[in-house]
Parts: structure tokens; sequence; C-alpha cells
């Protein structure tokens, strides 16, 4: 029987609800690491091929949380930002393009096709402060509209966009569907197939309770080809392994991103991370984080003069609270929360708490207690 209080041990005297940001670790994931480091200490890599598998394991778990055609659609990458620049330095642009995102974007999705101006690519900014954020997406695109990017809930808002009306849009205009998907993998459900989503990718120390270091990239098996490489090494042939060939191909999988050595010890934690969502089953975490933001709001309208920011429309609503004060100011709150152990983030205009599936009313509680006390 999975014990969710073992699995996450955290010290009382915190409120942790910084999920959106870095989250802790699970148990396992810290009996994995130590593990590991034990192995090298002992023995070394004498164990390497047992890691490949553990890497391969990997694999086979991002296919099942993103419903992924098969693991040869995956690769391991370092963050979201080096997978955003694979696709947007990896096309081939026309001067006269455009690039679609929203003004709500966090830097990630900003810069990254902002730096494609040397090449007179514009990037237009959908305005999805009101009305129906999918509608202004798509109002936003026009006949030289190669590439919609969006984020699949927005960083400081907790925005949660439908992602499918905008991945068949793209598909029947042939418009290239890119998802930073690092605010919902982990917390919700996600299905690259059934959204038509051509690129996702999110690192994996935020939902997924994963490490720094270490996140997915997928690529829809048919438009793999479109990317041209920047990076080339021993790791991202077709005969990795074959020392001695001289001759070598582009690997036909995403392996074809990963030019060098892996990660092995993130590849560990990480993998021991996905383990528990897929353990616990996404639609149950899912279901969990939705009653405990509910309650996170609940408690939030009770204190004098807070303004909820974060939409509460539970169609729209992600694992992201936000909000503030008024009259009060809110990077000075957000400083005296974080010195009482409530670890939150200062984003959008206001608090942002981001608790995770496992969190506990009490947590939330001990969180507006300080907050009265502050205020």
């Amino acid at each position: 029987m999975l014990d969710l209080n073992t699995e996450f041990p955290i010290d009382s005297a915190i409120s942790y609800l910084n999920h959106a940001a870095v989250a802790p670790w699970p148990q396992r994931t810290a009996r994995a690491v130590t593990g590991f480091a034990q192995e090298n200490t002992d023995q070394g890599a004498m164990e390497y091929p047992r890691w490949m598998q553990k890497e391969q394991l990997l694999r086979d778990q991002l296919v099942s949380l993103l419903n992924a055609e098969h693991t040869d659609a995956i690769a391991l990458v370092k963050n979201t930002s080096e997978a955003l620049s694979f696709v947007a330095h990896g096309l081939s642009w026309r001067p006269g393009d455009n690039v679609v995102i929203s003004n709500l974007e966090f830097p990630s999705n900003r810069i990254v096709w902002e730096s494609l101006a040397r090449y007179g690519v514009e990037v237009i900014e959908a305005d999805i402060s009101e009305g129906s954020p999918e509608q202004r997406i798509l109002e936003a695109t026009n006949e030289h509209t190669r590439l919609i990017s969006i984020s699949s809930v927005q960083y400081a808002s907790g925005l949660k966009l439908n992602l499918k009306p905008i991945g068949e849009f793209c598909r029947r205009k042939e418009i290239l569907f890119c998802v930073d998907a690092i605010q919902s993998v982990g917390a919700h459900q996600f299905d690259v197939q059934d959204n038509y989503v051509d690129f996702a990718m999110a690192d994996g120390h935020k939902w997924m309770l994963g490490p720094e270091g270490l996140g997915f990239f997928y690529l829809n098996p048919t438009i793999m080809d479109r990317l041209k490489l920047h990076q080339f090494g021993w790791h991202m042939v077709e005969r990795q392994g074959d020392y001695d060939r001289r001759e070598w191909d582009i690997a036909s999988s995403a392996r074809r991103f990963e030019c060098g050595s892996p990660n092995m010890l993130a590849i560990h934690a990480l993998s021991a991370s996905l383990s528990l969502l897929l353990e616990v089953g996404m639609e149950s975490v899912e279901l969990a984080l939705e009653q405990i933001v509910g309650y996170a709001i609940e408690r939030i309208r009770e204190l004098p003069k807070a303004r909820i920011l974060s939409t509460t429309d539970p169609i729209q609503r992600a694992g992201i609270v936000t909000f503030s004060i008024d009259d009060t100011n809110m990077s000075k709150l957000h400083q005296s929360l974080m010195t009482n152990r409530v670890i939150c983030a200062h984003r959008g205009g206001g608090i942002r708490f981001s608790p995770h599936f496992y969190s506990s009313t009490e947590t939330i509680d001990r969180a507006i207690d300080v907050l009265r006390e502050k205020l």
C-alpha cells in the first residue's frame, strides 16, 4: 500500500507550495540517488549495461506519461530551453515567416523565438488575458505563420489551455504546433497524439518531482527530419557503441538530439519519481490536485482584501493559484512568507501557491495562518 506521508516526509513546519518552480523529491528518488552514488563508490561503472536499461525504462515511462507513439519519439535533454532551441534553430526559416506565442509566456518560450529576428522571422504575441485564449491564439495567425508555440499552462496565472482545438487548427493549416509542457506533465494528463502536438518539452524538476538538469523532448516522428542538427557526437549516431567504425549516420530516432554522454544520475532519479506518478495514476494525480487547489482558493478567499488573480474556472485551472492582497507590498509579503517557511513564489503581480497531489489541507491551513499573521 502506497504511503504518501512516507514518500514525502517534509518537515511539518514547512508549507511547501512551490511545485511550479522546484519540487521536493519523493523518498524513493532520494534512495535511487543514494544507491547510485554508493554503487559508483563501491564498483564504478561495472554495471553500466544495467544503467542503460534504466535509461530505456525512463523512455518507456515518458511514453506512458505522454501517450507518445514509441520511445524513438523521445529525446532526453538538459532542460526545456534546450529543446525549444532545437526546434527554433532546427527549422528552415524564410524572411516574413512568423511564430505565434501568447503575451503571458515564461521567457524560455519567448526569447528563443525572438532570437530568430536575424532570419527575418516575426514573433506575434496573442493577448490571452481576456476572452477565449484558444480563439485569441488562432486569430493571431495568418498566411505567414509557420509555428504556434504555447505553454500548456501559463507559469504565473496558472491558466490551462485546451490544446486540442489549437492542434486541430495547426494540422488543417499545416502549421507546426509546439507545446512547452513544463507546468502540465506530472500534474495533469497529457496526450501528444490526441492534441496533435508536433513538439513538446518539459524539465523534470517541477511537477514530475525529479532533479534539475534532465527533461524530455518529444517529436512527432513524421516531422523529425525537418529539424537540422547543430550538435554532434558519439551518442547521436545510428550505430552507437561501434567506436571503430569511421562512417556514421544520424540516429533515426530522437536520440539524434543527444550528442554526448547521458546524465545517468539524473536518469535514475527521474525514473524513480515517474514510477510514483505512474503508480498513483495520472487521472488520480489530476483529481487530487484539483481538489487541493480548490481548497486553497476557498481559504485564500477568507483573507481580508484578497483577490484571486488566477482563473477559478475548473476547466481552465491548473495546479497554480496566484493571488494578491490589496494595499500590500507583494514582494515584501513573499519575503515574509518564505522567512516563515511558506515556500511559494512571487509571480504575476502576486503570491503564487502551487501544491501537488500529495499536499494536505493542513499545509494550506498553515500557510493561511501565516498570511493572517502578516497582514
